[in-house]
């Protein structure tokens, strides 16, 4: 009996371990952190924190981080959705959803760097380097547009290369969720007389959901450590800071321990309801199955 009973924790007693000292000594640690000045010397409480929630710099960093978690997670599922679907019913299914997954193959550092040249932006009567504004100029008479110094534009631009990147996942994911739906239902649905638009959402939608949710939920996660992108590509400058970003260079820069550790412990804990709401969610399928 007592051997029964030691005999699985010597099998998970060192994964446990090293998730202990990997995880969540580190964890500790960082909150611990936050509670000390920048150079870690003197107690200062929740100053920190304070500081986190007021300072001009972390709302513009929270604001921006909003506006991604909305625009990047609801185009990346919604666009990974419909080429999930539409390319299901062609013949060259493989090619295409190759060149749509090619870009999670580039580094996001590497993916920065190419649309940071996309982007570029010369005065209006100079020959453009970057592919938009060339186009602008070229073939509409439009001023050239800086992109990713404009104000009204360049948070729209890095969040479309963070939709770039991560779409062709999204696809594949879902993809995979589409092709594992019963074809008989489906032909069942058309000999009743629906059409291909009620079949999709009274049935393959409510049919996916579960995959959808997931997708979703990682999405969800990847946004709100969103760093490569934002930091090759304008380092949070002309209001596009967002909160990893802000972590760095409080770290790295400023060299503020105390402040970097409570916007990482704040980015922790936005995390985690996500991770719980998903956990459930798992545990939910696993009751019907």
């Amino acid at each position: 009996m007592r051997k029964g009973g030691l005999l699985p924790w010597l099998y998970i007693g060192p994964t446990l371990l090293i998730l202990a000292f990997f995880l969540v000594y580190p964890a500790l640690n960082t909150v611990y952190l936050s509670l000390f000045d920048k150079r870690s010397e003197n107690f200062v409480g929740l100053d920190n924190y304070v500081w986190t929630l007021t300072s001009k710099e972390m709302l513009t960093a929270f604001r921006n981080n909003v506006l991604w978690l909305v625009l990047f997670t609801a185009l990346t599922v919604s666009l990974g959705l419909i080429f999930a679907v539409l390319l299901d019913r062609v013949r060259y299914e493989p090619v295409a959803k190759s060149i749509i997954f090619l870009p999670m193959a580039i580094s996001f550092v590497g993916a920065g760097v190419i649309w940071k040249f996309m982007y570029a932006f010369r005065p209006a009567n100079v020959p453009q380097i970057g592919l938009l504004n060339a186009i602008l100029q070229n073939f509409t008479n439009l001023d050239p547009i800086g992109w990713l110094v404009n104000k009204t534009t360049n948070n729209l631009a890095l969040i479309v290369v963070g939709i770039w990147i991560w779409t062709g996942f999204c696809m594949v994911i879902l993809s995979a969720a589409y092709k594992g739906i019963p074809k008989e239902l489906i032909e069942a649905a058309r000999v009743d007389g629906a059409n291909e638009w009620q079949i999709f959402w009274r049935m393959t939608l409510p049919m996916m959901k579960p995959t959808i949710a997931v997708v979703a939920t990682t999405m969800v996660i990847n946004v709100l450590k969103v760093f490569d992108v934002v930091y090759v590509m304008t380092n949070g400058a002309f209001g596009t800071e967002v909160i990893a970003n802000r972590m760095y260079k409080e770290m790295f820069h400023y060299r503020s321990f105390g402040r970097a550790s409570a916007i990482a412990v704040i980015l922790l804990l936005a995390i985690i309801p996500v991770m719980l709401v998903n956990i459930r969610r798992f545990r939910e399928q696993e009751a019907i199955r």
